[in-house]
């Protein structure tokens, strides 16, 4: 039996045993293609086989006798039947490609997976999302088979992160840090009845893996645009009289993978291959504050000297004096937080025959983000910035049909 990777062209073989039963491991995701051979019996292919992370499939393939001419038997659909007892969704390139993401971030298209529940972030957690009423920092990142848990959170104090042990998102909250969209092959998330091997955190399963480059050269641009010249006014800036916030957000970058082409010994085509992606994002975000209390103006008339001079420090209220308190007036702000990202990786893959292939991945992804009125008053400005850093690599052994060996060696600082 031969399994290749229609993309890359690389081959798998094995031998089925005495009772007909075969096993290809540690399969990445990608399409592929079988194909049969037994003397005796026509050539069977089942083309179009689609392996998605985390899958334990199997398959029934028949093989006919052959008659004086043989002749390859294609099969449109073979039905994978699926072998994992874990309650989870895969979420594939073209479905992430077709769905317009908020942020440009999956974590909406988690709540896909049954047991899900968003939560909204608060003091001490930073929210993000709840699977079967765990905790939100009971949640498991992995990216191509190594820990994402490696962060903290931006908060007055730590919580929840006092540990290290969250996913490591970027300081706008989401997952661009670890891998952006356009980087992103396809995940998986389990909620419940998961193998052993993925333990640690009791919450959600989350296992993303990154694209890598064929032997087609392909690539691709973008730019995702938001203005506040297209956006109506908050609903409690204009409930209180403000002027509209400046809105605006340009989330662009590119992509671009393909084969390396390197001297004949190595033969670069169908062997090494490079996968290179950037996303920068800039966001002016308007923000308006919850009422708050400032001098009124005749409290501001009435004070003398430097009395005067710290209540006119605070700004002017925006509504009148409070019938409880006349010498304090209602204040309600309106302004734009100003938010900034880079992400860049760079995949190499590269094969050396059947049983033996490599792949090395690094990201780099600072973030920044900059809040007025962050747990504090109007004229204090919190200045979150963030450096994320990993670099992984990765080894996958098949000795043979019965004995394999998968090794991941990860840095990871944030």
């Amino acid at each position: 039996m031969i399994l290749t990777d229609v993309a890359k062209n690389l081959r798998r073989q094995t031998t089925t045993s005495g009772e007909g039963n075969f096993l290809f491991a540690q399969v990445p995701p990608s399409s592929y293609s079988v194909r049969v051979e037994q003397s005796g019996f026509r050539l069977a292919e089942v083309p179009d086989l689609v392996l998605h992370v985390n899958d334990q499939s199997s398959m029934r393939i028949e093989l006919r006798l052959a008659a004086r001419e043989e002749s390859v038997v294609v099969r449109d659909e073979v039905p994978l039947v699926g072998e994992s007892p874990a309650v989870g969704t895969v979420v594939n390139r073209q479905f992430i490609e077709n769905q317009p993401l908020n942020g440009r971030s999956f974590q909406t298209l988690v709540e896909l997976s049954p047991g899900v529940t968003l939560t909204p972030a608060t003091l001490p957690a930073a929210g993000q999302f709840s699977v079967n009423g765990q905790r939100t920092s009971s949640n498991y990142f992995t990216v191509d088979g190594v820990s994402g848990n490696f962060g903290s959170t931006a908060s007055v104090t730590l919580y929840e992160s006092a540990g290290g042990s969250i996913p490591s998102y970027s300081a706008l909250g989401t997952t661009s840090s670890l891998a952006s969209v356009d980087a992103v092959q396809e995940f998986s998330i389990q909620t419940s009845t998961y193998a052993p091997e993925f333990g640690r955190q009791p919450g959600g399963q989350v296992s993303i893996v990154t694209r890598s480059g064929n032997n087609n050269l392909h690539g691709s641009a973008f730019d995702y645009l938001r203005n506040s010249a297209l956006d109506a006014n908050n609903f409690f800036a204009n409930a209180n009289g403000l002027a509209k916030s400046a809105e605006r957000q340009n989330d662009f970058g590119f992509t671009l993978g393909g084969p390396v082409l390197i001297p004949k010994v190595y033969r670069g085509r169908d062997r090494t291959f490079f996968f290179v992606s950037y996303e920068g994002l800039r966001v002016r975000q308007p923000f308006v504050t919850s009422p708050l209390q400032v001098p009124s103006l005749n409290a501001r008339k009435n004070a003398t000297g430097a009395i005067g001079d710290i209540l006119n420090a605070f700004p002017l209220p925006t509504g009148p004096p409070l019938s409880n308190d006349p010498t304090t007036a209602a204040y309600i702000g309106s302004f734009s937080n100003p938010q900034s990202l880079n992400a860049t990786s760079l995949r190499a893959d590269h094969s050396f025959g059947e049983k033996l292939s490599f792949f090395g991945r690094y990201n780099h992804a600072p973030s920044e983000d900059r809040q007025r009125a962050r747990f504090c008053a109007a004229s204090c400005v919190a200045d979150l910035t963030y450096g994320v850093d990993t670099a992984t690599l990765g080894a996958t052994w098949l000795a043979s049909p019965r004995l394999s060996n998968d090794a991941r060696f990860n840095f990871s600082r944030s």
